[in-house]
């Protein structure tokens, strides 16, 4: 086990070759504040692909379940029209329950959109009737059949065309937080490459002393390969102690008035975050490895 850290240049306690790494420098704060920032921007981007998820599954099974009647019709034939649908819901296999909404329900409907001003009863509206479906679910086109026939003034709204999109901006959300994440890890194999690049560059003499006595490219390349994936974890575990306390302080969705849907983590979704430090580590590890061995082909 100790030969295999060896060779991949993770152990801590080979002092010899730390010395080919100077341990301050702009390399140092650089790599570490670089995959801190990166973490921390990650903890958000996880959050919001968790986030999407959740929320489509939320509204989906909000709207899967109920269907909406609006029954438009004049004033005098409302009442009739409304009992009548009501009647021929109560007969429809797969139909659970129905209920004409209130005039302060339906006020309430309208409230975010025209204020809690709105006079309802001064206003035209059409009659909406709730229902809900059973676990096998009902014949809808045949329900649109019987209401055009019993009740030709209402429509029914199955909430298809709000299902979709929601499923499709979810879908699109959840690919733009694994985007992110793809982005920021090929920002901080950048950064670490230039960073690894400038320290060897600026060490150039002290490696040539070492080939003269006989080290060999591999443990050159593991001194800055440990360095550097040390500095990279520890920088990406700070970010993500900030990201998880920055996501643990913000308010909830009934304390800020439903403007936000959820963002953070829930259950086992805490834990993952926990993953970036060794992800941090792992892109470190490789992209430095690749940029030591290629410069130190050079300085040859």
């Amino acid at each position: 086990m100790k030969e295999l850290l060896q060779r991949l240049g993770l152990i801590w306690s080979d002092r010899a070759s730390d010395r080919v790494v100077p341990p301050t420098g702009h390399t140092a704060w650089l790599t570490g504040f670089t995959a801190g920032a990166m973490a921390f921007l990650a903890v958000f981007a996880l959050a919001l692909s968790l986030a999407s998820g959740r929320l489509a599954d939320r509204w989906a099974e909000a709207l899967s379940n109920t269907a909406t009647i609006r029954i438009s019709a004049p004033p005098d034939q409302m009442t009739a029209q409304t009992r009548a649908v009501l009647n021929l819901l109560g007969t429809t296999p797969g139909v659970q329950g129905a209920r004409a909404l209130s005039p302060e329900e339906q006020r309430a409907l309208l409230e975010p959109w025209f204020g809690p001003d709105l006079p309802v009863d001064s206003l035209s509206l059409p009659q909406l009737v709730e229902f809900t479906e059973a676990d096998g679910g009902y014949d809808a086109q045949g329900l649109r059949l019987r209401l055009q026939a019993e009740a030709p003034g209402a429509v029914l709204d199955d909430h298809t065309r709000w299902r979709r999109p929601l499923t499709v901006a979810a879908e699109r959300l959840r690919l733009l937080g694994w985007l992110s994440l793809v982005l920021i890890g090929g920002a901080l194999a950048a950064m670490i490459t230039l960073a690894a690049n400038a320290s060897l560059a600026a060490n150039a003499q002290v490696i040539r002393v070492l080939r003269l006595v006989g080290a060999q490219d591999r443990f050159i390349a593991g001194a800055f390969v440990r360095r550097f994936t040390l500095r990279a974890a520890i920088g990406a575990s700070a970010g993500v102690a900030m990201g998880l306390l920055g996501i643990a302080l913000l308010p909830s969705a009934d304390a800020a008035g439903g403007f936000l849907t959820g963002l953070g983590f829930q259950g086992w979704g805490w834990l993952v975050p926990l993953v970036l430090p060794v992800m941090a580590a792992l892109v470190a590890w490789t992209a430095t490895r690749i940029a030591a061995l290629a410069k130190l082909r050079e300085l040859k």
